[in-house]
């Protein structure tokens, strides 16, 4: 691979948000990649404070399916902050998110005062319907030296992650993040259910499997001269 190459695959990395074909497997020797990547993943001082938990048994997943997840107002409220309401829009931002992918009921003066009461909802189609969901598990314990708030030991996993998605991007595998499992009280849930040890933390949950249909939603990045500034901020 050279580096065109390899920008390419970096450009064409997405969070793959379609539903996956849960008839097919993925070949263990491709698993097997794309937990070597997060192995070789740079971490704050070599701490490698983190766990994998690999869940393909369909009992498991549908047991995780089941559990609820809630949404706080203060989620739907940041998150409209980045919204664009037209494609033109989204253009010009170059960030946030299309309010095409908010449920209607998020897009209401009520849920941008705080008012909205989203009920539980569990996890779904989406957990139980993948061949693989990989748990992300974050060690407290293993932290970067002075580091305020163990910042660069949370950066490390975010090193891991990236390592991880492009791997999965190589081998043509959908990849999407669920931040829903490091929360509470859900994380707390599966902690239980998964035997996980109370030293350590769920950070995320990972969606593996091959897309079941095309996503051809727009996506849009900032041009380098946005955000490169040259020996002096903001020239």
């Amino acid at each position: 691979m050279n580096e065109q190459d390899l920008l390419q695959l970096i450009k064409d990395r997405k969070s793959a948000r379609s539903p996956f074909d849960g008839n097919r497997p993925i070949d263990p020797a491709v698993l097997q990649d794309i937990l070597e990547a997060a192995a070789w993943g740079p971490t704050a001082h070599n701490m490698q404070n983190f766990e994998v938990i690999v869940v393909d048994d369909k009992s498991v997943l549908t047991e995780l399916s089941e559990l609820k997840s809630s949404i706080t107002s203060a989620f739907i409220q940041e998150n409209y902050r980045q919204l664009s309401f037209t494609e033109e829009e989204y253009k010009q931002k170059k960030t946030g998110l299309p309010a095409s992918q908010f449920p209607p009921a998020w897009l209401t003066e009520e849920a941008q005062q705080g008012r909205l009461n989203v009920p539980l909802s569990g996890l779904g189609r989406r957990v139980s319907e993948g061949p693989v969901l990989l748990l992300i598990l974050y060690d407290p314990n293993r932290r970067a030296p002075n580091s305020e708030n163990d910042f660069l030991g949370v950066m490390s996993l975010g090193f891991v992650l990236e390592n991880m998605w492009l791997m999965a991007e190589a081998h043509g595998l959908g990849f999407h993040i669920i931040s829903a499992f490091g929360n509470k009280p859900l994380s707390g849930e599966v902690q239980n259910l998964l035997d996980i040890p109370s030293s350590l933390r769920i950070a995320l949950g990972i969606r593996l499997g091959y897309p079941a249909g095309e996503d051809h939603r727009l996506r849009v990045r900032r041009e380098t001269k946005d955000f490169v500034s040259h020996n002096r901020y903001g020239k």
